[in-house]
């Protein structure tokens, strides 16, 4: 076998699809998930599951037992309106969670640990676009708060420890697994309401972008991850790499790309929604040096979300 890799929310959206990435290129994977947001079908074939919170107190047995070369940590509370509401919860998972996978990680020795940022959240409302990583931090939510706690607890551990780990700040990920019932995830939301003939909700204007980056090409830019040699100069941004595509996507270009799928017409405007950012796009180039691109474009990646969430449904 090859490496072996921890793929913490492996039953999860995203983590299911890394999972099958690490599987193509010959990696032993283990996906770990308490089940709470992530379903077992998900789970990459060829990949075992292990049920389990990761906070749980049994997570350091198991790496130790395991002996990971990476641990992939996906697992979050990911929803910011939660985080608002409940901030400690939000906390009890995005920092004890991560402290608890990052302590298993030191006594077990794993090589490296690829932790799952937020380029959505981490800077704030931006200036101008595409926002570099070298740009000033300023999350505005308890969830972003708690994605750049993270980054700073991995930068101790790799310091003062000596645990290497690489941060990927995430534009927003779509494609098949995404959850189309909840509020998160516009375009799972969109197929899934055009599908059914409901009308597409748009708040304000319509004009608010957003960098839409399609979730396979996520999961390759956490294989670069895993292996890539990083040049420290000292900085919280030598380990960070922002994963999207640097364009900028309105919701109503967004609405009538879907409708141009679907066939779907009904559209339904409501009031913008207070505290909403206006504008995402994430600069790549430092991540493209890698060899990494996107290989989707955002036509192609709609067109398989849509026929996902259209298969899913009528299977229900």
């Amino acid at each position: 076998m090859g490496p072996k890799v921890l793929v913490t929310g492996g039953a999860g959206f995203i983590g299911s699809h890394v999972s099958e990435a690490y599987l193509a290129e010959g990696w032993e994977v283990t996906a770990l998930d308490d089940l709470s947001s992530g379903r077992r079908e998900n789970v990459a074939e060829g990949a075992e599951f292990v049920e389990m919170d990761i906070r749980s107190p049994e997570l350091p047995e198991l790496l130790r037992r395991r002996r990971f070369d990476v641990v992939n940590h996906h697992a979050a509370q990911v929803d910011v309106r939660v985080s608002v509401g409940s901030p400690r919860d939000d906390a009890s998972i995005n920092v004890d969670g991560l402290l608890n996978v990052l302590e298993a990680c030191r006594r077990s020795r794993v090589e490296r640990v690829v932790y799952v940022s937020s380029g959505g959240v981490v800077y704030g409302e931006p200036d101008d676009l595409p926002i570099e990583e070298t740009r000033g931090k300023a999350p505005v939510s308890p969830y972003g708060v708690t994605k750049l706690a993270g980054e700073l607890y991995l930068d101790y551990y790799r310091v003062v420890q000596g645990m290497p780990s690489v941060s990927l700040r995430y534009s927003n990920v779509y494609g098949p697994r995404q959850n189309p019932h909840g509020e998160a995830g516009v375009v799972a939301i969109f197929s899934r309401r055009a599908m059914h003939g409901q009308p597409l909700i748009v708040y304000g204007d319509g004009e608010q972008t957003r960098d839409y980056v399609y979730v396979k090409d996520v999961a390759r830019a956490n294989l670069v991850a895993s292996t890539l040699e990083l040049e420290d100069t000292g900085t919280l941004d030598d380990f960070a790499f922002n994963v999207g595509t640097g364009i900028e996507t309105s919701v109503n270009d967004l609405v009538g790309r879907i409708i141009e799928i679907s066939g779907h017409v009904e559209v339904e405007r409501q009031e913008a929604r207070t505290g909403e950012l206006l504008r995402s796009a994430l600069d790549v180039r430092k991540l493209k040096s890698t060899g990494w691109s996107p290989e989707h474009s955002l036509t192609e990646g709609l067109s398989e979300t849509y026929a996902w969430v259209a298969a899913a449904e009528g299977s229900a």
